[in-house]
């Protein structure tokens, strides 16, 4: 093939589109789903307004691609001015996006104390290891929960009863 022939069959793909990026904003973790049928969802509008704020296009259009076949879809969003004005954009391609908000630090003795248990009842109730437990509840040299654990700890004090029956398991012979 000639470098003639290349630069003919770019020609006829027409100008290349940039992306207009958002200069800046922060890091947020999103979901998105549709807001009616697949079919409205316009498919390129959604990409594009990821990618202008710092989505690869790429990563763009898989997350699009994740959402049609999955029904949603959840991804970090890098650059995000205001969180109103993505979710407008996402809503005029037909999306619905909602935030996954980072989690608030927990007081784990607060917690544990407000439900009425020791340490290690605490621990043996909701499957965890008690010397975490008491690192965790250590207030000064201690460690915190890590994102999953404190997530955990959250739906501990969300709902204590749900949560204890949804780890618990009928005795099988």
């Amino acid at each position: 093939m000639t470098r003639s022939s290349l630069r003919e069959r770019f020609e006829r793909l027409g100008p290349v589109r940039g992306v207009d990026r958002v200069p800046f904003g922060s890091p947020v973790t999103i979901v998105l789903r549709p807001m009616r049928g697949f079919d409205e969802i316009k498919r390129v509008s959604a990409a594009m307004m990821l990618a202008k704020r710092g989505v690869s296009l790429l990563g763009a259009k898989r997350a699009v691609e994740r959402l049609l076949e999955h029904g949603e879809t959840v991804l970090r969003v890098p650059t995000v001015e205001r969180a109103a004005a993505l979710a407008e954009d996402l809503e005029d391609a037909g999306c619905r996006m909602t935030i996954v908000p980072l989690p608030e630090p927990i007081d784990v003795r607060s917690l544990r104390a407000g439900l009425g248990m020791t340490r290690e009842q605490f621990a043996l109730r909701y499957g965890l290891d008690p010397e975490a437990v008491r690192n965790w509840e250590r207030t000064s040299g201690g460690r915190a929960p890590d994102l999953a654990a404190t997530r955990y700890l959250q739906a501990i004090a969300r709902d204590p009863d749900l949560v204890g029956t949804l780890i618990e398991r009928e005795p099988r012979d």
